[in-house]
């Protein structure tokens, strides 16, 4: 089994190689003004005829040129800011048990202790060098760089917070070792250059990509492509040395909690499948509506929990809980919650970096009405104002059916317009285009029929056609909102962006990139059709069977019926949207005392 100090030895190998690459692009932006001064010196002594002059004008010019654009590539690369990793700072007064925790692993593993700890709103933790310094002055390929001694900060250690509410304290420190234990070989000065002239090269790469304007933007993007050529030159001793500072790190951590970091590893897993269901199936409904929920690293031990319950190889994960959470480590864990929440929030949607009126905080016990609820009446909303556009000729001929009574309290359509009762449902209706209010004289054709359930299924089961135009249009109106919102967006990052100072050489936080990780792909006409018409059937089911919406931790929004969860609508639904057949569908609602004849409340 290879030593720590074998992998320290083989990154430094490689270090060295980095920065031979650096010694090599001085010299050759140098040679130039080297020829230059060769040929004035011989030309000085007598040794060089005048027959030299023409070689030595060309020669100064060329040196001119090179200094100059060497002088731009190290001007770009000592100014770019390596971009940082999104994550909510832990002050040491907020969290003093984590920080002993990991000071007192330090001294276990014997390497220097990180220098500040933060959060990131991900299931993963490393070791982040925020110094902000490109590169340091060109030295030898031997020996040490003067003023070795004297190095910079130790890094940051960045923690998934997921980890901190579903692992136990001494899971957490185990889990933590050999990324504490990178420290050490992080204090090398050779891995430290090679790694300051790497993250240099990269944020001079950003900012290229940023560069605007007739003058500085041609001049950046020179530097841009100059670092991309370094960058090609670093990447193979780059990567080598980063694979033998992990295993360095990773031998020097085996004496440590070793039993109980193959556990930690395993929770890992566990925290990452559930931390990805609460953000797909939970956190993105209420994201999409301008919510975000307050609690995500808490809301994450009531979804794993879940997946413990169902999941037979995650069985028993749960009897953890009685342990002490690495989240009692923190002085205020509610607050940290809150912060990484929105974090998350702005890093995987794309929402605002401060609450307002329009993205505001939602806790647990709110989420089924002022989310579930209140995104299954949005969608039916919107399924209704397609249908009422649909052009004559996409509707084809309905059966008749009898008329029903109307509800004894009004009815509103997604306008607010009051709705008549349901009659004429068999063939179009005359309402201006564009808006969905009733137009015409007296004797134009009755108004479009109230929002009902069996508006819907009786368009989508007799006109296959009508359904294939219902879900463009769908699609076409879910893609002009999400352009209005990432417009929005834009015009926050554009005014964050000139209130900035510096912005131009990097913050840390790609300005105009957000989301940096979106959840899900856009979704296809049919699933959104199949969506709107689930939403809804639920809001039939909570107006006219006694129905309510819930959460399920691992699915999302839920339709509860006398207290349970009802998982079986997905399939009715789907034999209506695809192949135009409603009985499933009439059969359910059947089953749980739905009435589709009665009008639903929308907003």
């Amino acid at each position: 089994m290879a030593s720590p100090e074998t992998g320290v030895l083989a990154a430094r190998a490689r270090a060295l190689a980095v920065l031979r690459v650096r010694g090599a692009a001085l010299a050759v932006a140098l040679l130039p003004a080297a020829v230059a001064v060769v040929l004035a010196v011989g030309r000085a002594t007598g040794r060089i005829g005048a027959g030299w002059d023409p070689a030595g004008w060309v020669a100064g010019g060329l040196a001119l040129v090179s200094l100059l654009l060497a002088a731009l590539v190290g001007a770009v690369v000592a100014r770019a800011r390596p971009a940082l990793s999104p994550s909510v700072p832990i002050e040491e007064e907020s969290a003093p048990d984590l920080y002993r925790l990991v000071r007192d692993l330090a001294d276990r593993l014997e390497v220097p202790a990180p220098s500040a700890i933060a959060l990131t709103p991900d299931c993963d933790s490393w070791l982040e060098d925020r110094t902000h310094r490109a590169h340091g002055p060109p030295r030898g390929a031997g020996g040490p760089e003067p003023g070795a001694g004297r190095r910079s900060a130790a890094p940051v250690l960045v923690i998934g917070s997921p980890f901190l509410w579903w692992m136990r304290v001494a899971e957490l420190r185990a889990l933590l070792a050999p990324v504490v234990a990178g420290t050490g070989p992080s204090a090398h000065p050779d891995i430290a250059a090679a790694r300051r002239f790497i993250r240099g090269l990269d944020a001079a790469v950003a900012v290229a990509a940023r560069a605007r304007g007739p003058l500085r933007g041609p001049a950046l993007r020179f530097a841009g492509r100059v670092a991309r050529l370094l960058l090609r030159a670093c990447r193979e001793h780059a990567t080598i040395m980063e694979r033998a500072v992990a295993a360095a790190a990773s031998e020097r951590a085996q004496s440590v909690d070793y039993g109980l970091r193959i556990v930690a590893q395993e929770q890992v897993g566990l925290a990452y499948a559930g931390w990805d269901r609460l953000l797909t199936r939970v956190a993105l409904p209420a994201w999409r509506m301008g919510r975000w929920p307050s609690r995500l690293d808490a809301g994450v031990v009531s979804a794993l929990t879940e997946l413990s319950r169902r999941d037979r190889l995650a069985d028993g994960f749960a009897s953890r809980l009685g342990e002490r959470p690495a989240c009692d480590l923190l002085e205020e864990p509610g607050a940290i919650d809150r912060a990484a929440s929105l974090l998350a929030a702005r890093l995987f949607h794309g929402g605002p970096a401060e609450a307002g009126p329009d993205w505001s905080p939602v806790g647990w016990n709110q989420y089924p009405e002022e989310v579930v609820d209140r995104k299954w009446r949005l969608e039916a909303a919107r399924l209704h104002r397609v249908l009422d556009d649909l052009p004559a000729p996409a509707l084809g001929p309905a059966p008749a059916t009898p008329p029903v009574e109307p509800s004894p309290a009004p009815s509103f359509s997604y306008a607010g317009s009051p709705a008549g009762p349901p009659a004429g449902r068999g063939g179009p209706a005359d309402h201006r285009p564009g808006d969905g209010r009733p137009g015409g004289p007296p004797s134009a054709p009755a108004p479009p029929p109230g929002p009902t359930l069996d508006r819907v299924i009786d368009r989508l089961a007799h006109d296959v056609q009508a359904g294939d135009l219902v879900a463009a249009r769908l699609g076409a109106e879910v893609e002009r909102e999400e352009r209005e919102e990432a417009a929005r967006q834009a015009a926050r990052g554009s005014l964050a962006e000139d209130a900035a100072v510096g912005v131009a050489w990097g913050d840390g936080l790609a300005e105009g990139g957000l989301p940096l990780f979106p959840l899900q792909p856009p979704r296809t006409g049919r699933e959104l059709l199949a969506d709107h018409v689930t939403a809804m059937v639920c809001c039939a089911a909570v107006d006219t069977a006694g129905a309510v919406p819930g959460l399920d931790w691992l699915d999302g929004p839920a339709l509860l019926v006398d207290g349970a969860r009802r998982a079986d609508l997905g399939s009715p639904v789907l034999s209506l949207v695809d192949d135009g057949d409603a009985g499933p569908l009439r059969g359910w609602l059947t089953t749980v005392g739905v009435r589709p004849e009665k009008p639903v409340r929308l907003v």
